[in-house]
């Protein structure tokens, strides 16, 4: 029994056409994929068509270069502000928010005073514009 079988004979494994295959495949995957939607069935809740949206209420005080407070048409004294201010807006919300427009002119010193004022008062939602 002999055979004509030589051990130096190394069989060859040609990776080419599973490589052309599977590249052709993640072309395919590559274009039908971002077509592809999904549709879930959810059930949402019915939303309230009674309470109507209502805009939160601001107050916008504005301060000049000589100290003078504007609030809507009302004019204020810098050294009374504070006071002036509780008394005035002492039953609006506390939540109402709040914005300081101060001249570039003034001090620092005099918008922080300000700032201390409608603290002082309970307004906690205090901004200042800048323009």
């Amino acid at each position: 029994m002999s055979k004509d079988f030589s051990w130096d004979d190394s069989p060859d494994l040609n990776i080419t056409p599973l490589m052309d295959v599977m590249l052709v495949l993640m072309a395919i995957l590559m274009v039908t994929a971002p077509t592809l939607t999904y549709q879930e069935q959810i059930a949402l809740p019915q939303g309230s068509k009674t309470v109507q949206v209502t805009k939160q209420k601001t107050i916008t005080i504005r301060i000049d270069k000589t100290q003078v407070i504007r609030i809507k048409n009302d004019t204020y004294v810098f050294d009374t502000f504070a006071d002036d201010f509780v008394n005035k807006y002492a039953m609006l919300d506390k939540s109402t928010e709040v914005y300081i427009r101060a001249d570039e002119e003034l001090k620092y010193k005099h918008v922080m005073y300000l700032l201390k004022s409608v603290k002082a008062a309970g307004f906690d939602k205090v901004s200042l514009i800048t323009l």
